[in-house]
């Protein structure tokens, strides 16, 4: 795993806290969907224009990924889901325009990994109660105790690492890629890398986000239900 450096620090309450690229690319994704909200809410008709068309298609689709994957009891989770999915599009195609993928930093996609387990966890509890949660950990039999705990803390782990992992893998291949091109021409590098732009950042960043959000959705459902 790759050590990431901190590019400065600030300090906070009394502490050092290092900012790495990671960090700062995830505050301009913030910020650039904060605009992009603003601008494609505003002045909404009730016969939409092509601004608002677009707007709408974004969410008719998360409302049926919602839908369709947890049930209508489960639509209040539209936010969470379609900020996710939209927060973690954004951040694994930035390789298209030259900038690191925040998401090959495992400390991120650990951060996202553990907002999923603690969402799982306290949905669970506020629909089924806590004694029945906890009761959950023990059924149908007691012996079972020491597997579930492991399955619950697994979650967090396995999901933060199948992201990283697939991610930090496009990105070794395509900077091979690039040092095999080293000793060719400018313009050799700049050409062809393009299809594995496309396919690493692009299409198997977005595969990525659909697989990250699908297993949020799923485990939201399956604990709330045990």
């Amino acid at each position: 795993m790759e050590k990431i450096y901190p590019l400065f620090h600030i300090n906070l309450f009394g502490y050092s806290v290092g900012i790495a690229q990671s960090i700062i690319v995830q505050w301009v994704i913030i910020v650039l969907i904060a605009i992009l909200c603003v601008y494609f809410t505003r002045d909404l008709k009730t016969i939409p224009n092509k601004r608002q068309n677009i707007i709408e298609i974004v969410m008719d689709s998360i409302n049926k990924l919602v839908r369709d994957n947890m049930g209508e009891d489960y639509m209040s989770f539209v936010p969470f889901v379609g900020t996710f999915a939209i927060f973690l599009s954004f951040m694994n195609i930035t390789g298209l325009i030259g900038v690191r993928p925040s998401t090959v930093d495992y400390s991120v996609t650990l951060g996202l990994a553990l907002i999923t387990f603690f969402v799982v966890q306290w949905f669970a509890i506020k629909k089924i109660g806590i004694g029945h949660y906890f009761k959950g950990y023990v059924e149908p039999y007691a012996f079972i105790l020491p597997i579930t705990l492991i399955e619950r803390i697994m979650l967090p782990v396995s999901l933060s690492f199948r992201l990283f992992g697939n991610m930090m893998a496009g990105l070794v291949i395509i900077e091979l890629a690039y040092k095999s091109l080293g000793s060719l021409s400018g313009f050799a590098q700049l050409i062809l890398p393009i299809p594995l732009h496309f396919y690493f950042d692009l299409f198997d960043g977005l595969i990525q986000m659909v697989i990250f959000v699908m297993l949020t959705m799923v485990n939201i459902k399956v604990v709330a239900e045990h």
